[in-house]
């Protein structure tokens, strides 16, 4: 009993120096925490609405699999990407000459583990916004909606954004852990890619080999990173800012993350 006691107490701690050290760097920003073995819940700002960057992709890769298990999609299928649909930045599509031709649950797994977002884009198409919107009323999301889909430049200009929330990812990645969304093997399909994640420098920048399943966002002064630290007690983590400054804030994210990893095995 005890120990239980330090070990929270050096958790709150820790949490209590995220918080001041969250208001010293610029910007929107906001942080939840959830201990999923003891329950300690600590948040900044969490049920606000943040530009949701590549994090709107694990909502959409969750709606993905409800609609497999509910035998309205099959993971098999394969969609053909064009070259118009081929989008810049992250991913892999792009990189291949001509068409690429590649099953949906490959075409998940880019979308979450290199963030491609010429996989994104297709999976939107395929599920359609209206789907989209549907499957997250029904995860429990309000705040966390899909919009457009990426790269969408005139509707970005037209203020039509991707937004999130980290209580809601919060949400998705308790229910995840516990098996509770869908199935438990939906869910074990879903913390396996999620734990195959190649952009890590954020959540495990500083406590490499820890496993963590998790799903990053960046863009122009916006940096997200959401997802489940595999420590002696896991804990869910959920990190989003926009309009800030992001060495210092993905900074905050790394020394943060690693603080509260080693409170409780320190």
């Amino acid at each position: 009993q005890e120990e239980s006691i330090m070990t929270n107490s050096k958790e709150r701690t820790v949490l209590e120096s995220i918080a001041r050290q969250m208001e010293e760097i610029p910007g929107h920003l906001g942080f939840y925490y959830k201990n999923l073995t003891t329950g300690q819940e600590f948040g900044i700002r969490e049920r606000e609405v943040y530009s949701a960057a590549s994090v709107i992709k694990l909502p959409l890769y969750l709606h993905v699999l409800e609609q497999s298990a509910a035998g309205k999609l099959d993971m098999e299928e394969k969609l053909t990407v064009e070259d118009w649909e081929k989008m810049p930045s992250c991913g892999a599509l792009s990189l291949f000459t001509g068409p690429v031709e590649a099953d949906i649950r490959t075409l998940c797994r880019l979308m979450i583990d290199l963030s491609d977002n010429t996989a994104t884009n297709k999976l939107i198409r395929h599920c359609t916004i209206a789907g989209l919107a549907e499957g997250f009323r029904r995860m429990g999301l309000e705040k966390t909606v899909l919009r457009r889909l990426l790269f969408d430049a005139q509707a970005s200009a037209a203020g039509i954004q991707n937004t999130v929330c980290p209580k809601e990812m919060g949400m998705l990645l308790e229910n995840l852990y516990r098996n509770q969304f869908v199935n438990p093997e939906v869910c074990r399909e879903a913390l396996d890619t999620l734990r195959k994640q190649q952009v890590d420098h954020k959540l495990g920048g500083r406590i490499l080999g820890v496993p963590i399943a998790h799903k990053t966002g960046e863009d122009w002064r916006l940096s997200n990173d959401v997802g489940i630290v595999f420590a002696p007690e896991p804990f869910v983590i959920c990190f989003t800012g926009h309009d800030t400054d992001v060495y210092l804030w993905e900074d905050l994210m790394r020394r943060g993350t690693r603080a509260l990893y080693l409170a409780q095995t320190e």
